[in-house]
């Protein structure tokens, strides 16, 4: 693709928080990146604007059918004063994979990923500094035809918008408290389970609540037809070490297929320590528990790296796991990712990409 990015600078810049009070997902930068798609004559007109609302009709068909992809991924500043980006070609190519699901034209990847680097380039200053804080990016396509009807949209908006952030959970590195779900269903094979739109997170919100009611930060989901194999974290993938092997469950169409979860495994791979992808009910890590080989668990996402898990409770029956502290696996995958990501860990992969 073969378009050049125009540039609107914003006349009334923002305020900057202290980096010390930085939450997840509260605060956006002075621009945003905007990008117009029409049938028949595909992605047009990208710019970088201010920062600010959309006019769009009330009718448009993102508000009626729910047509709409996302994506997440950071920006870091290094000590060093280069900024990278982890992985922003394979969060490019997952969301083609929602755009192809949701009916939603296709993007060019490659040029997605030099928009990203030129929005975060133009709004560098928003990159926080301190420890565990980054510059959140949100990559999203919305449908606009102003229409009452379903099919798919014949116009669409792709945009990007930048987000400084600290911790996404409160505890931080610190383990969770996960409640496991047996009542509502997130997703099953055949759906939406594997992309990243709004309705799968929608379909969450019910278990969430209720488990944040009852002192759980989040909802582990079994799967949807025998309500017994574990799939994921409303927000995260799931690792569980037993008796020495890290176990993930497998991708079958109803999890995500995690940036941060594929990074774990190669890592894990790479330090010779046996993990496997396959299905895992809640009735064998409690087993597990009884048997005293249950040794760690932790989630894995672009929000919190790595967030450790220190206690389940499914049906009233509440575990702990490594006496609610962080395993060394757990520890181990947190300070390799995040020293990648910040440029003080060698990046064997090539997983980084720099900004300037």
């Amino acid at each position: 693709m073969s378009m050049q990015i125009s540039y609107q600078k914003t006349s009334n810049p923002k305020a900057k928080p202290a980096s010390s009070e930085l939450v997840f997902g509260h605060y956006f930068s002075d621009h945003m990146f905007i990008m117009n798609y029409t049938e028949g004559r595909g992605w047009y007109d990208p710019r970088i604007v201010p920062y600010g609302p959309l006019q769009l009709d009330p009718s448009v068909m993102i508000f009626h059918y729910g047509q709409a992809t996302f994506e997440g991924l950071k920006a870091y500043q290094a000590a060093d004063g280069r900024i990278l980006l982890f992985r922003p070609s394979a969060n490019m190519a997952r969301m083609n994979i929602s755009n192809e699901r949701l009916c939603i034209p296709q993007l060019d990847e490659a040029f997605a990923v030099e928009a990203i680097k030129a929005l975060v380039n133009y709004d560098q200053d928003w990159i926080p500094d301190g420890e565990g804080n980054s510059l959140y990016i949100r990559p999203f396509v919305i449908a606009t035809d102003p229409y009452l009807g379903v099919r798919p949209a014949h116009n669409y908006l792709f945009m990007v918008v930048l987000s400084p952030v600290g911790a996404y959970y409160p505890e931080g590195i610190d383990p969770v408290k996960i409640y496991v779900e047996s009542n509502y269903v997130r997703a099953v094979k055949g759906g939406l389970g594997f992309t990243k739109t709004p309705g799968n997170y929608a379909a969450s919100l019910k278990a969430q609540e209720e488990a944040q009611e009852n002192g759980y930060t989040q909802v582990l989901w079994l799967d949807g037809v025998e309500k017994k194999y574990i799939e994921e974290v409303g927000t995260m993938n799931v690792f569980f070490k037993i008796n020495g092997e890290v176990i993930t469950p497998s991708l079958e169409g109803s999890i995500l297929a995690g940036i941060t979860r594929d990074s774990t495994i190669k890592l894990l791979r790479s330090w010779n320590i046996p993990v496997v992808e396959r299905k895992i009910s809640i009735d064998e890590l409690y087993a597990a528990h009884a048997n005293g080989q249950f040794e760690e668990a932790f989630g894995t996402g672009t929000a919190a790296v790595i967030s450790p898990i220190g206690e389940l409770s499914y049906n009233g029956r509440n575990i702990t796991i490594n006496d609610g502290t962080i395993g060394p696996v757990s520890q181990k995958v947190y300070d390799t990712i995040t020293g990648i990501q910040s440029g003080v860990v060698e990046d064997k992969f090539g997983w980084t990409v720099e900004v300037k």
